[in-house]
């Protein structure tokens, strides 16, 4: 950043937009788990065709298109990615409002998903150029904290319109915010320099990036362990509010000002202090990167049973708090471990990577195995199918602590081996380990 920057060229401002970004990001994406059973009764549908609506729809395209764009992103301008992503992904979920056919509405979220799929990466090789060492946990922190603000609105502010003015209004509401602000930034905001910019070397090739990321087994833990935690969060989040109002009798407002109260204030506090944390306990040692997300698994889990198999609405409410507070917690330093996993020139498609495959088993596989669980059980226990399905999000969190654990084990050598902690990062660092 230049010496003296503008107000809004400042690394605090641009987080802050930023982050404001992720949180549009998932006011769209989340706007669908509120209406799910307003669309159930106007086309129709089973629960496993609105996994696939919540799922495979999205994330297929969400995730390929990541790697692409992402390649882009460490050759070109990334604020003009994001902003042109942001108009897209906006303009799309508006586009859900106007649907009259099933299929149509599949088309929109799959346009939602192509332009979601351009502002993650590039937004935390930004974050990662902005910022220090010490300071990078804190900031994709609160990056991160954007899932939760987003989350609160959507279900607050969507459950308030979709009751009153139905779930068509949801979505025409939901797609204003991202495309205001995409405006915003086209015209404020500047692409930052990146670190490696006094080098001359050019960007690697995406052969040479798969073949370094393959070397770094800590890396390879850390995607396979953000995927199984979004598959815990994603599927679980998706079908809760449809869970409370079958099993539990709640209205879709009610519901909306349940999921923002512990998801947006609880999910945010947690979620900026598991950067607060990591960037503290990472000067010990480099394996609290992913001990900071192997504690907010291990505090959720004995409460997931009991918020899910509660008979009592107040007792199910009560032991939701812990489970949807922290299950946001490992993104901020799950991001930051993988960005100082890899060199500058790496970094948006290193994210890319992890969107790909972390995304394909959490959005892709955790709304559709949920739906389809639900459906199978349905004939068994009538209306109650999802309380039983949404256990399948337990089993994927545990699966994740011991993925967190593997990559425990290597990711003190491997940051060594990249520089990252002793020297100042470089792109010369980008031969693979023999």
């Amino acid at each position: 950043m230049p010496s003296t920057p503008s107000a809004l060229q400042r690394p605090s401002i641009v987080l802050a937009l930023l982050s404001a970004t992720y949180a549009i990001n998932y006011v769209d994406r989340q706007i669908l788990s509120v209406v799910l059973e307003p669309l159930r009764l106007e086309f129709g549908l089973s629960d496993a065709m609105l996994g696939l609506l919540a799922g495979p729809a999205f994330a297929l395209f969400y995730a390929t298109m990541g790697v692409p764009i992402a390649i882009m992103a460490d050759r070109y301008s990334r604020i003009r990615i994001i902003t042109l992503s942001l108009a897209c992904f906006s303009i799309a979920t508006a586009a859900c409002g106007w649907v009259t056919y099933f299929w149509q509405l599949l088309l929109a979220r799959v346009l939602t998903g192509v332009g979601e799929a351009g502002t993650g990466p590039a937004s935390q090789s930004i974050i990662t150029d902005l910022f220090p060492p010490d300071r990078r946990g804190r900031a994709q922190a609160i990056y991160a904290v954007g899932v939760n603000i987003g989350l609160m609105v959507a279900f607050v502010g969507g459950g308030w319109i979709v009751h009153h003015h139905g779930w068509r209004a949801g979505f025409l509401v939901a797609g204003i915010p991202g495309i205001l602000l995409a405006l915003l930034m086209a015209a404020t905001v500047q692409e930052p320099p990146r670190q490696c910019e006094v080098e001359t070397a050019a960007a690697p090739s995406m052969r040479e990036t798969l073949a370094y990321l393959r070397s770094q087994r800590s890396y390879c833990w850390i995607v396979l362990a953000s995927g199984l935690s979004a598959f815990s969060g994603y599927g679980v989040t998706t079908f809760v509010p449809a869970f409370l109002m079958r099993s539990h009798g709640l209205d879709v407002q009610q519901v909306g000002l349940v999921l923002a109260l512990i998801v947006g204030i609880g999910g945010g506090a947690a979620t900026f202090a598991s950067g607060l944390l990591v960037d503290r306990l990472r000067r010990r040692s480099p394996r609290w990167y992913v001990g900071v997300p192997i504690l907010g698994a291990l505090a959720s889990l004995p409460f997931w049973p009991v918020f899910l198999l509660a008979g009592d609405p107040r007792v199910a409410i009560v032991a939701a708090i812990a489970p949807l507070s922290l299950s946001a917690t490992y993104i901020g330093p799950c991001i930051a471990a993988m960005q100082a996993l890899v060199p500058p020139r790496m970094r948006a498609r290193a994210a890319a990577t992890q969107l790909f495959l972390g995304n394909l088993i959490g959005l892709g596989l955790g709304p559709q195995i949920i739906g389809l669980v639900s459906d199978w059980l349905a004939p068994f226990v009538g209306r109650d199918s999802l309380r039983y399905a949404l256990l399948a999000g337990v089993c994927a969190s545990m699966l994740a602590i011991f993925s967190y654990w593997r990559a425990s084990l290597s990711i003190a050598a491997d940051m060594a081996r990249l520089g990252e902690a002793r020297a100042p990062e470089s792109a010369s660092t980008l031969r693979p380990a023999s």
